[in-house]
Parts: structure tokens; sequence; C-alpha cells
């Protein structure tokens, strides 16, 4: 971590999360890896059996390992692990998501009814495109709506390429992350909403989940001011498609039971 994460080098842990929960009218969340070790991914499972409240994990294995399906046996039948993922966004290569290797490890993950998360910047969306479009039945789940430069206040390349990933229809964006690419002392709501206009048009209500990318956000804001920016931004949607963004979509997506 950076000397500026320094705010985020203590435990974070499900009793900490519970109440701001509760307080943002939330009754479950998903678990999502930070660390790339099997023993990360056990440990979240672990969790998840002692918080009822955790709905399910998205965990790591090594895609790219040839004793990819070995991992991932392991956890096979486990209904609490629903999504794997890579923290690609640290890759040099911009192209990572093409290599045969990694695609080998992501064309075993169907079988076991596990979706992707994609963490990419904007650069790498290139890269997500096409691996989207090379697994057509493979449930894709986008994070931090590919985290644009928003304390910049730059759209493109990053709508254009939105734009073009949301044409996949097996991808889903979750709307989180977005308060530490703003500027993190400064930012005000209205930031984000010429971003959020764009993935809304682009995905519709269907394939969009709220996310809060707690506990990085604390950087950039407390959780409940987080969260509030995307449900204040669906407030005066139809009923139906609000829950769906607040809840329901992230239930199907990631095949778990109401949240």
């Amino acid at each position: 971590m950076t000397e500026a994460m320094a705010a985020l080098k203590r435990n974070f842990l499900p009793a900490d999360l519970k109440p701001l929960l509760a307080a943002s009218g939330f009754e479950g969340c998903v678990a999502v890896q930070a660390r790339q070790s099997l023993e990360e991914t056990r440990w979240l499972l672990q969790l998840a059996v002692q918080n009822d409240f955790i709905k399910g994990v998205v965990g790591w294995v090594d895609l790219r390992a040839p004793e990819v399906e070995k991992q991932l046996a392991v956890f096979a039948g486990n209904r609490l692990l629903v999504g794997v993922r890579h923290v690609v966004q640290d890759e040099p290569d911009d192209a990572f998501m093409l290599r045969e290797d990694f695609q080998r490890g992501v064309a075993r993950l169907a079988e076991y009814g596990l979706a992707y998360d994609l963490l990419v910047y904007p650069r790498q969306l290139r890269a997500a495109v096409g691996l989207v479009q090379a697994f057509p039945e493979q449930r894709f789940v986008l994070d931090h709506i590919a985290k644009p430069l928003i304390a910049e206040g730059k759209m493109e390349p990053w709508a254009t390429e939105i734009r073009e990933l949301a044409r996949a229809g097996n991808v889903t964006c979750k709307l989180s992350g977005m308060v530490t690419e703003a500027k993190w002392t400064g930012w005000k709501a209205e930031d984000f909403r010429p971003y959020l206009d764009v993935v809304f048009e682009a995905f519709g209500t269907e394939r969009l989940m709220i996310g809060s990318d707690w506990p990085v956000c604390t950087l950039a804001g407390d959780y409940v001011s987080v969260v509030g920016i995307v449900k204040d931004y669906v407030a005066q949607l139809p009923v139906e498609q609000r829950d769906g963004v607040l809840g329901g979509n992230c239930a199907r997506t990631y095949g778990i039971g109401s949240l």
C-alpha cells in the first residue's frame, strides 16, 4: 500500500461492516477478494459461514495454473463461492486477459457455476471486450465501472469502450469504487452523475448492481455516504428497477438468495 492508503493498514472484519449495512438498509453483501491466494479464499468462505449476512464470496484461484481445475474442484459444491477474480488492474500487460493460459482458466468457470469479476482500469477495457466476446456463455461482472478518471473529469475513451463492453449481454456492471477515483477530500455527488448516466444508458437497469468497495472506500468517504451516491441516483426509478440495482440484480448475477 502507498502512504496515502495508510488508513487501511488495520483489520476490517464482518463485525465492523454489519452495522453499516443495517444503517443503509441492506440485509447482506458479497465479500470480494483482495489478496491473490487460496488461503484468503478459504478464509472469506469461513467468514461467510460464520456470518449469515455474507451471502456469497468472490474468491481467487490461479486461473493461469495448469492445475486450475484441481483448485476449483477443492471448492466445488460450496454454494458460498459465487465467483472468481484476478487483480488484473495491477498487471503490467494491458492485454493480460487475452493470454492463452488465463483464458484456459476462465473457460473452466462456467462448469462450476462461477461468475468472473473484471477488475480493470480504462486502459484495459479493450482486452475486457475481447475476453467477454470470447466467452459468451460466461457471466462477467465489471467492478467499479472500470475506474474512470473522475478526478480529471475525463470521459473518453472510457465511455466509448464501456458502451462496447455493454453490448455483450453477459456482463453486469458494479456501481462502486467511484469515490476513490474522484478527489478524495473534495468530491460532490454530482461529480459522478455523468459517469452513472453512461453506465445506466449502456447496461440498462437490469445489468447494474450497487457496490461499496468497503473498506477501500473509507479513504474518500464513509460507507453511508458512498452507497448513498447510487441510492440517490436510483431514487426516481420505478420500484422494481430500483430494487434490482440495490440487490436483486446482484443476487441473480451471482446466483444467490435474495439480498
